[in-house]
């Protein structure tokens, strides 16, 4: 009874805080700190400042605000522009038309910038006019973008995958190259959605678009030249062993920087908003993580998390049964929090449950990417819901209801993983064995 006690205390100052519209950092830090104060004996002020200062000092962290940065240039430039130009004429033959660009320009936008924000404004800003003039229906630009945009939690470089990778002590990179087959096969059934509705689903069609030769093709796509190259030379480097996530993300910045500069939209106004903003955004999630940090330790000393696992471990669950259980817990949690608070909050007590279970953690982290990637697409605090609403002026509840399908591709996604697990693990033990 003692760690139900424990428990109701913790959540109790938690939501007490939450609920007073104290920021998450603060609020896990007030948590972890009646913690030491009510459970433990260490002074909670040397403890507070040992774990925040080990926390936030971790080589591996360097890589979050590069890979923000890097994206926060790119959003800065023309490159939607581009991208638009240089897809459209490969996705107009395919059932379902240029709704596929939404799809393939997620895709493409979230493999250099690894925020759903970040995907969901730059693609956005390319598709929804363009799609809007050439006559698609509004349910359908919207709704995919909204499921398409997740993607950017998922295909490297993933802020979330960096954050996950940090609490547990995970390499990033092998979390990196787990997110690519699974990443790559959402798309393929947000592409397959798209497919069927051209084929089966009711209202307009928009109009056959014009005719280009070949040679005219080839000539378009050289507008997608630079990002494929940036994309190849921050993935490739990490997957043939040439650089760690770091150093892939700082040689993404640069490339970034001189992408930019080529393209005369890097100005100095430019540089210094891409900075200030990247800064913000690090920041954030940097105080998130330091008030995780001093809440693990505020947690082990009370020993709720084994007491928790043993519990879990006492009814019996199998893997399978677990893994059903944490997708609705995840997905119940970020309908209320978003997704790097979820993992930086839970992980202390979901790691020892999971390893108790003998769930491959790599495997494990792409599962968590694609639970709280629908958690983004579902209300009432679906993030993803809210950028949409600012961009179209829809009802939230509208948007909502263009996702739907989406969300269900991407619990059909969890099955997938469930059945076939290799499909998150063979790239990382290849990697391994290399």
């Amino acid at each position: 009874m003692s760690e139900v006690y424990t428990t109701i205390i913790f959540l109790f100052v938690l939501f007490g805080l939450l609920g007073g519209s104290v920021w998450i950092g603060l609020a896990l830090m007030g948590v972890a700190w009646v913690g030491m104060e009510l459970f433990t004996s260490r002074p909670a002020g040397d403890a507070m400042i040992t774990t925040i200062w080990s926390g936030s000092s971790s080589w591996t962290l360097t890589a979050l605000p590069l890979f923000i940065w890097m994206g926060e240039i790119l959003y800065r430039t023309r490159l939607s522009e581009d991208m638009f130009r240089g897809l459209a004429p490969w996705m107009r033959f395919l059932p379902g038309g240029l709704l596929h660009t939404n799809i393939a320009g997620c895709t493409i936008f979230a493999a250099v910038s690894g925020s759903s924000a970040a995907t969901l404004n730059m693609v956005g800003k390319m598709s929804i006019p363009e799609l809007r003039a050439r006559g698609y229906p509004e349910y359908m630009i919207i709704g995919t973008l909204a499921g398409a945009a997740t993607l950017g939690l998922m295909i490297p470089p993933s802020l979330t995958l960096i954050v996950y990778g940090v609490t547990i002590n995970e390499s990033i990179t092998k979390l990196f190259m787990a997110g690519v087959f699974p990443g790559l096969v959402l798309a393929g059934l947000f592409m397959l959605y798209i497919v069927g509705w051209h084929f089966f689903g009711s209202g307009q069609r928009p109009k056959e678009e014009p005719h280009l030769s070949l040679g005219e093709m080839i000539a378009e796509s050289r507008f997608l030249l630079p990002l494929f190259g940036l994309v190849i030379v921050v993935i490739g480097s990490m997957y043939m062993g040439f650089a760690t996530a770091t150093e892939a993300a700082a040689v993404g910045v640069l490339g970034a920087l001189g992408l930019s500069l080529m393209q005369g939209s890097l100005s100095w106004a430019t540089f210094v908003e891409s900075l200030m903003g990247a800064t913000r955004t690090s920041a954030m999630i940097a105080f998130i993580l330091m008030g995780a940090a001093f809440l693990s330790l505020s947690m082990g000393f009370t020993g709720l998390p084994r007491a928790l696992a043993g519990l879990i471990e006492s009814y019996n669950l199998s893997p399978i049964a677990l893994i059903a259980v944490l997708t609705v817990f995840y997905l119940i949690l970020g309908m209320f929090m978003d997704g790097l608070s979820s993992v930086v909050l839970t992980m202390a007590i979901v790691e020892p449950m999971i390893r108790q279970a003998g769930i491959d953690v790599i495997w494990f982290g792409i599962f968590l990417v694609v639970v709280i990637e629908t958690a983004q697409v579902t209300p009432p605090i679906g993030f993803n819901l809210f950028v949409l609403q600012g961009m179209t002026r829809h009802e939230i509840s509208y948007i909502a209801k263009t996702a739907v399908p989406m969300v269900a591709l991407m619990l059909l996604m969890v099955g997938i993983l469930v059945v076939w697990p290799e499909l998150a693990t063979w790239l990382p033990e290849n990697i391994r064995q290399q």
